[in-house]
Protein backbone atom coordinates (compact mmCIF):
# COMPACT_ATOMS: atom_id res chain seq x y z
CA UNK A 1 0.00 0.00 0.00
CA UNK A 2 1.25 3.70 -0.57
CA UNK A 3 0.09 5.89 2.14
CA UNK A 4 2.19 9.34 0.81
CA UNK A 5 -1.13 11.26 0.61
CA UNK A 6 -3.02 10.16 3.32
CA UNK A 7 0.54 10.59 5.67
CA UNK A 8 0.97 13.79 4.47
CA UNK A 9 -2.67 15.02 5.54
CA UNK A 10 -1.88 13.31 9.07
CA UNK A 11 1.35 15.13 9.36
CA UNK A 12 -0.53 18.32 8.55
CA UNK A 13 -2.68 17.28 11.48
CA UNK A 14 -0.26 16.41 14.11
CA UNK A 15 1.77 19.52 13.33
CA UNK A 16 -1.12 21.19 14.95
CA UNK A 17 -1.46 18.97 17.69
CA UNK A 18 2.16 17.83 18.39
CA UNK A 19 4.46 21.11 18.16
CA UNK A 20 3.51 24.53 19.50
CA UNK A 21 7.24 26.18 19.99
CA UNK A 22 6.33 30.03 20.75
CA UNK A 23 5.16 28.68 24.13
CA UNK A 24 7.63 25.59 24.88
CA UNK A 25 9.88 27.73 27.08
CA UNK A 26 6.87 29.01 29.42
CA UNK A 27 5.14 25.28 29.67
CA UNK A 28 8.84 23.84 30.36
CA UNK A 29 9.18 26.34 33.31
CA UNK A 30 6.23 25.21 34.97
CA UNK A 31 6.80 21.67 35.09
CA UNK A 32 10.33 22.34 36.53
CA UNK A 33 8.46 24.18 39.15
CA UNK A 34 6.31 20.79 39.92
CA UNK A 35 9.24 18.20 39.83
CA UNK A 36 12.39 19.91 40.75
CA UNK A 37 11.95 18.62 44.29
CA UNK A 38 10.26 15.30 43.92
CA UNK A 39 13.62 13.57 43.03
CA UNK A 40 15.29 11.13 45.10
CA UNK A 41 15.83 8.19 43.24
CA UNK A 42 19.23 7.09 41.63
CA UNK A 43 18.97 6.92 37.64
CA UNK A 44 17.36 3.57 36.16
CA UNK A 45 15.93 2.77 39.29
CA UNK A 46 13.43 -0.07 38.62
CA UNK A 47 9.26 0.18 39.56
CA UNK A 48 7.62 -1.79 42.33
CA UNK A 49 6.32 -4.82 40.35
CA UNK A 50 4.40 -5.42 43.14
CA UNK A 51 2.05 -1.88 42.63
CA UNK A 52 2.78 -0.49 39.46
CA UNK A 53 1.31 -1.03 35.66
CA UNK A 54 3.55 -2.84 33.69
CA UNK A 55 6.04 -0.71 31.49
CA UNK A 56 3.86 -1.14 28.16
CA UNK A 57 1.39 1.23 29.47
CA UNK A 58 3.24 4.67 29.26
CA UNK A 59 1.43 7.51 28.06
CA UNK A 60 2.10 10.20 26.37
CA UNK A 61 3.53 13.36 28.73
CA UNK A 62 4.89 16.58 26.63
CA UNK A 63 6.93 19.23 28.04
CA UNK A 64 7.17 21.48 25.66
CA UNK A 65 3.03 22.14 25.27
CA UNK A 66 -0.40 21.66 26.64
CA UNK A 67 0.35 22.58 30.05
CA UNK A 68 2.09 19.44 31.60
CA UNK A 69 0.53 17.93 34.37
CA UNK A 70 2.33 16.90 37.46
CA UNK A 71 3.16 13.08 36.36
CA UNK A 72 3.63 12.34 40.41
CA UNK A 73 0.04 13.43 40.92
CA UNK A 74 -0.94 11.55 37.80
CA UNK A 75 0.72 8.20 39.00
CA UNK A 76 -0.88 8.82 42.69
CA UNK A 77 -4.65 8.84 40.92
CA UNK A 78 -3.75 6.27 38.58
CA UNK A 79 -1.54 3.68 39.46
CA UNK A 80 0.37 4.15 36.16
CA UNK A 81 4.13 4.37 36.49
CA UNK A 82 5.70 4.50 33.46
CA UNK A 83 5.26 7.57 30.96
CA UNK A 84 6.59 7.91 27.19
CA UNK A 85 8.14 11.49 27.19
CA UNK A 86 8.40 13.14 24.00
CA UNK A 87 10.38 14.32 22.14
CA UNK A 88 13.51 13.87 20.91
CA UNK A 89 15.10 15.59 18.10
CA UNK A 90 18.19 16.63 16.15
CA UNK A 91 19.32 20.41 17.54
CA UNK A 92 22.36 20.16 14.72
CA UNK A 93 24.50 17.61 13.74
CA UNK A 94 22.52 15.06 14.56
CA UNK A 95 22.57 16.00 18.25
CA UNK A 96 19.76 15.04 20.42
CA UNK A 97 18.06 17.50 22.54
CA UNK A 98 14.15 17.43 23.62
CA UNK A 99 12.27 19.30 20.93
CA UNK A 100 16.07 19.66 19.56
CA UNK A 101 16.11 22.69 21.84
CA UNK A 102 16.41 21.80 25.40
CA UNK A 103 19.40 20.13 27.20
CA UNK A 104 19.39 16.08 27.78
CA UNK A 105 20.52 17.17 31.23
CA UNK A 106 20.25 19.78 33.73
CA UNK A 107 16.63 20.80 32.43
CA UNK A 108 12.91 20.82 33.42
CA UNK A 109 12.76 17.02 30.84
CA UNK A 110 15.70 15.50 33.16
CA UNK A 111 13.96 16.80 36.32
CA UNK A 112 10.59 15.45 35.58
CA UNK A 113 12.87 11.81 34.56
CA UNK A 114 13.65 12.49 38.24
CA UNK A 115 10.51 12.71 39.87
CA UNK A 116 8.92 9.81 38.13
CA UNK A 117 11.97 7.89 39.36
CA UNK A 118 11.73 9.20 42.95
CA UNK A 119 7.93 7.24 43.16
CA UNK A 120 9.20 4.15 41.46
CA UNK A 121 8.27 5.08 37.67
CA UNK A 122 10.35 4.87 34.86
CA UNK A 123 10.48 6.93 31.05
CA UNK A 124 10.80 5.66 27.49
CA UNK A 125 11.99 8.90 25.60
CA UNK A 126 10.17 9.27 21.95
CA UNK A 127 12.38 10.13 19.05
CA UNK A 128 10.51 12.29 16.72
CA UNK A 129 7.04 12.48 16.19
CA UNK A 130 5.32 14.46 13.12
CA UNK A 131 7.34 17.71 12.87
CA UNK A 132 10.71 19.64 13.41
CA UNK A 133 14.50 17.78 13.05
CA UNK A 134 14.14 14.24 13.02
CA UNK A 135 17.21 12.68 13.86
CA UNK A 136 15.87 9.70 11.58
CA UNK A 137 16.59 11.93 8.63
CA UNK A 138 19.60 14.46 9.10
CA UNK A 139 21.65 11.91 10.89
CA UNK A 140 24.69 10.52 7.94
CA UNK A 141 24.13 7.34 8.40
CA UNK A 142 23.09 4.27 10.52
CA UNK A 143 26.34 4.44 12.57
CA UNK A 144 25.56 8.46 13.61
CA UNK A 145 21.86 8.01 14.28
CA UNK A 146 22.90 4.39 16.69
CA UNK A 147 25.15 6.88 18.42
CA UNK A 148 22.63 9.80 18.66
CA UNK A 149 20.13 7.40 20.28
CA UNK A 150 23.17 6.20 22.74
CA UNK A 151 23.76 9.39 23.81
CA UNK A 152 19.53 9.49 25.32
CA UNK A 153 20.00 5.94 26.44
CA UNK A 154 23.24 6.76 28.48
CA UNK A 155 22.00 9.66 29.82
CA UNK A 156 19.26 8.54 31.69
CA UNK A 157 20.02 4.62 31.97
CA UNK A 158 17.09 4.05 29.94
CA UNK A 159 15.29 0.67 29.98
CA UNK A 160 13.45 1.70 26.98
CA UNK A 161 13.09 4.03 23.82
CA UNK A 162 10.24 5.08 21.27
CA UNK A 163 11.23 5.86 17.23
CA UNK A 164 7.58 7.72 16.58
CA UNK A 165 8.06 7.74 12.65
CA UNK A 166 5.22 9.72 10.51
CA UNK A 167 5.26 11.74 7.42
CA UNK A 168 8.00 12.47 5.08
CA UNK A 169 10.40 9.97 7.38
CA UNK A 170 7.89 7.04 6.71
CA UNK A 171 7.85 7.08 3.57
CA UNK A 172 11.53 7.33 2.84
CA UNK A 173 12.25 3.98 2.51
CA UNK A 174 16.37 5.22 3.18
CA UNK A 175 15.04 6.23 6.22
CA UNK A 176 13.24 3.68 6.90
CA UNK A 177 16.57 1.58 6.45
CA UNK A 178 18.90 3.89 8.27
CA UNK A 179 16.29 3.74 11.53
CA UNK A 180 16.46 -0.40 11.33
CA UNK A 181 20.00 -0.43 11.08
CA UNK A 182 20.31 1.72 13.92
CA UNK A 183 18.06 0.28 16.21
CA UNK A 184 19.79 -3.25 15.42
CA UNK A 185 23.13 -1.69 16.28
CA UNK A 186 21.57 -0.05 19.34
CA UNK A 187 20.41 -3.47 20.43
CA UNK A 188 23.19 -5.02 20.20
CA UNK A 189 25.04 -2.26 22.52
CA UNK A 190 22.03 -2.88 25.08
CA UNK A 191 20.75 -5.84 25.90
CA UNK A 192 17.70 -5.84 27.21
CA UNK A 193 16.66 -2.54 26.07
CA UNK A 194 13.20 -2.43 25.00
CA UNK A 195 12.59 -0.72 21.32
CA UNK A 196 9.08 0.46 20.35
CA UNK A 197 8.61 1.62 16.34
CA UNK A 198 5.22 3.75 16.40
CA UNK A 199 3.76 4.53 13.31
CA UNK A 200 0.39 5.84 11.74
CA UNK A 201 -2.09 3.58 10.00
CA UNK A 202 -5.60 3.07 8.19
CA UNK A 203 -9.01 1.89 9.26
CA UNK A 204 -7.65 -1.71 7.83
CA UNK A 205 -3.93 -1.54 9.68
CA UNK A 206 -0.94 0.12 8.81
CA UNK A 207 1.30 0.22 5.44
CA UNK A 208 3.71 -3.02 6.05
CA UNK A 209 6.71 -1.57 4.24
CA UNK A 210 8.91 -0.76 7.28
CA UNK A 211 7.64 -3.97 9.17
CA UNK A 212 9.05 -6.04 6.12
CA UNK A 213 12.40 -4.36 5.83
CA UNK A 214 12.75 -5.20 9.43
CA UNK A 215 12.33 -8.79 9.15
CA UNK A 216 14.15 -8.93 5.96
CA UNK A 217 16.76 -7.55 8.06
CA UNK A 218 16.74 -9.42 11.05
CA UNK A 219 15.43 -6.77 13.46
CA UNK A 220 12.26 -7.71 15.65
CA UNK A 221 10.95 -5.02 17.42
CA UNK A 222 9.51 -4.92 21.05
CA UNK A 223 6.43 -3.50 19.56
CA UNK A 224 5.00 -2.23 16.40
CA UNK A 225 2.95 0.35 17.63
CA UNK A 226 0.00 1.97 15.79
CA UNK A 227 -1.60 5.09 16.16
CA UNK A 228 -4.96 4.37 15.32
CA UNK A 229 -6.71 7.69 14.81
CA UNK A 230 -6.66 10.57 12.10
CA UNK A 231 -7.63 8.21 9.56
CA UNK A 232 -11.37 9.17 8.96
CA UNK A 233 -13.04 7.87 11.59
CA UNK A 234 -15.23 11.15 12.39
CA UNK A 235 -19.14 10.09 13.47
CA UNK A 236 -17.63 6.32 13.89
CA UNK A 237 -17.34 3.47 16.67
CA UNK A 238 -12.98 4.12 17.45
CA UNK A 239 -13.38 1.37 19.73
CA UNK A 240 -14.08 -1.00 17.36
CA UNK A 241 -11.65 0.50 14.35
CA UNK A 242 -8.79 0.58 17.06
CA UNK A 243 -9.49 -3.31 17.02
CA UNK A 244 -9.99 -3.30 13.15
CA UNK A 245 -6.81 -1.60 12.59
CA UNK A 246 -5.00 -3.41 14.90
CA UNK A 247 -5.73 -6.46 13.63
CA UNK A 248 -4.89 -5.46 10.33
CA UNK A 249 -1.13 -4.69 12.27
CA UNK A 250 -1.08 -8.18 13.14
CA UNK A 251 -1.23 -9.59 9.74
CA UNK A 252 1.06 -7.69 8.63
CA UNK A 253 3.40 -8.48 11.44
CA UNK A 254 2.72 -12.19 10.88
CA UNK A 255 2.97 -11.85 7.69
CA UNK A 256 6.49 -10.06 7.80
CA UNK A 257 8.16 -12.49 10.44
CA UNK A 258 5.92 -15.61 10.42
CA UNK A 259 4.77 -15.88 13.68
CA UNK A 260 1.39 -17.50 15.14
CA UNK A 261 -1.33 -15.09 15.61
CA UNK A 262 -0.39 -15.17 19.61
CA UNK A 263 3.29 -14.01 18.64
CA UNK A 264 2.04 -11.51 16.01
CA UNK A 265 -0.35 -10.09 18.58
CA UNK A 266 2.62 -9.94 21.62
CA UNK A 267 4.93 -7.70 18.81
CA UNK A 268 1.97 -5.11 18.33
CA UNK A 269 0.81 -2.62 20.47
CA UNK A 270 -1.53 0.73 19.74
CA UNK A 271 -1.30 4.16 20.86
CA UNK A 272 -4.76 5.87 20.82
CA UNK A 273 -5.76 9.72 21.24
CA UNK A 274 -8.20 10.36 24.02
CA UNK A 275 -11.29 12.64 23.62
CA UNK A 276 -11.31 14.21 20.14
CA UNK A 277 -8.84 13.75 17.65
CA UNK A 278 -7.26 16.46 15.08
CA UNK A 279 -9.98 15.03 12.54
CA UNK A 280 -13.11 15.45 14.93
CA UNK A 281 -12.85 11.49 15.38
CA UNK A 282 -14.17 11.27 19.62
CA UNK A 283 -12.26 8.67 21.28
CA UNK A 284 -14.05 7.99 24.60
CA UNK A 285 -13.77 6.23 27.85
CA UNK A 286 -16.13 3.88 26.73
CA UNK A 287 -13.55 3.18 24.10
CA UNK A 288 -10.67 3.29 25.87
CA UNK A 289 -12.81 0.42 28.09
CA UNK A 290 -13.21 -1.33 24.94
CA UNK A 291 -9.27 -1.27 24.08
CA UNK A 292 -8.16 -2.66 27.06
CA UNK A 293 -10.30 -5.54 26.70
CA UNK A 294 -9.07 -6.16 23.35
CA UNK A 295 -5.17 -5.62 24.57
CA UNK A 296 -5.59 -7.98 27.43
CA UNK A 297 -7.25 -10.39 25.11
CA UNK A 298 -4.26 -10.62 22.83
CA UNK A 299 -1.46 -9.33 25.22
CA UNK A 300 -0.52 -6.88 22.99
CA UNK A 301 2.95 -5.41 23.87
CA UNK A 302 2.23 -2.31 24.02
CA UNK A 303 -0.78 0.30 25.16
CA UNK A 304 -0.31 4.00 24.90
CA UNK A 305 -2.19 6.85 24.02
CA UNK A 306 -2.03 10.69 23.14
CA UNK A 307 -1.68 12.18 25.41
CA UNK A 308 -1.52 12.38 29.83
CA UNK A 309 -1.59 16.68 29.00
CA UNK A 310 -5.01 15.95 27.42
CA UNK A 311 -6.55 13.62 30.46
CA UNK A 312 -9.06 16.00 32.03
CA UNK A 313 -12.41 17.85 31.39
CA UNK A 314 -12.16 21.06 29.48
CA UNK A 315 -13.25 24.02 31.99
CA UNK A 316 -15.24 25.34 28.68
CA UNK A 317 -15.66 24.90 25.11
CA UNK A 318 -12.83 22.34 23.97
CA UNK A 319 -9.82 24.56 22.76
CA UNK A 320 -7.47 21.91 20.68
CA UNK A 321 -4.76 22.77 22.13
CA UNK A 322 -3.84 19.64 24.05
CA UNK A 323 -4.75 20.77 27.47
CA UNK A 324 -7.80 18.91 27.82
CA UNK A 325 -9.56 16.03 26.18
CA UNK A 326 -13.35 17.76 25.11
CA UNK A 327 -15.25 14.81 26.40
CA UNK A 328 -16.98 14.20 29.44
CA UNK A 329 -14.44 12.25 31.94
CA UNK A 330 -12.80 12.69 35.21
CA UNK A 331 -9.01 14.20 35.72
CA UNK A 332 -7.01 11.35 34.55
CA UNK A 333 -9.78 9.25 33.71
CA UNK A 334 -8.45 7.71 30.82
CA UNK A 335 -4.73 6.72 31.93
CA UNK A 336 -6.76 5.37 34.84
CA UNK A 337 -8.18 3.01 32.35
CA UNK A 338 -5.13 1.91 30.36
CA UNK A 339 -3.26 1.70 34.24
CA UNK A 340 -5.28 -1.42 34.78
CA UNK A 341 -3.72 -3.50 31.71
CA UNK A 342 -1.44 -6.19 32.83
CA UNK A 343 0.06 -7.34 29.55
Amino acid sequence: MNHREEFTAQDRAHRRRRRRTALAVAAVAAVASTTAAAWAASPGQAPDAASAAPAAVAPYLYNGWGNPPDPGEVMDATGVSWFTLAFVLDSGNCSPQWDGSRPLTGGADEQTVKAIRAKGGDVVPSFGGASGAKLEQSCGDAKALAGAYQKVIDAYGLKAIDIDIEGDAYNDPAVQQKTIDALKQVKADNPGLLTYVTFPSDQNGPDDSMIRRAAESDFEADSWTIMPFDFGGEGQNMGELTKQATDGLKNAVKGAYGYSDDDAYRHSGLSSMNGITDVNETVSTDDFETILDYASQHHLSRLSFWSVNRDRPCPGAYPNDDTCSGVTQEPWQFTGIFARYQG
